[in-house]
């Protein structure tokens, strides 16, 4: 039986990811986000949930540009860690020792050291109560070559992802081919 919890914002589970903008004055920072997802295909898009308090809020409507930055499991503490102090007040990547790197196609850093990154422009800006979503469409997904598999794709035990559910917890775990187990149903 099911019990009803009321209506909440409860993902199960959030993605982890990493927000890269610059900000007035040229300077890299980054910002922790749960609020983000793959929102379309074609183009390729996602969206990332921002309150207007937040420093980076700023910096995406001023550069109408972001990198989403996907780290792995090695980097938990310093991503924790980014959403919990603001931009405004220190340099986060001086303090965490990564290195932020201007995308070629975006006006947004992305982080150096992380496995994945994508390099995103703003199609779209939505008012939806206590955030705005900022839907960026993907112009490029960069990936370090080691953590791809036989056939190109991301290798998910190799990326060392992680997701916040009570807690961070990693995942990679292989259940089955996509698109391809469910027809033994």
């Amino acid at each position: 039986m099911k019990k009803s919890i009321g209506a909440q914002a409860m993902p199960f589970p959030a993605p982890v990811w990493v927000v890269g903008t610059y900000d007035a004055e040229g300077r890299p920072n980054m910002m922790t986000a749960a609020w983000a997802g793959i929102c379309c295909s074609e183009p390729p898009c996602i969206a990332v949930s921002l309150r207007k308090a937040r420093y980076s809020y700023g910096n995406v409507v001023a550069r109408q540009a972001f990198t989403i930055n996907v780290p792995s499991e090695q980097h938990v503490k310093v991503t924790d860690y980014w959403g919990i102090v603001s931009g405004k007040d220190e340099d986060k990547l001086a303090r965490a020792g990564l290195t932020a790197v201007a995308s070629d196609l975006v006006d947004a850093p992305y982080v150096k050291e992380f496995p994945v990154v994508m390099e995103c422009k703003v199609l779209h800006q939505i008012e939806i109560g206590s955030h705005t979503q900022f839907i960026g469409e993907i112009l490029d997904i960069k990936i370090e070559e080691s953590l791809l598999g036989p056939e190109g794709f991301p290798d998910a035990e190799r990326l060392g992802l992680f997701v916040l559910l009570d807690g961070y917890r990693g995942i990679g775990r292989y259940l089955g081919q996509a698109f391809s187990i469910g027809k033994e149903v």
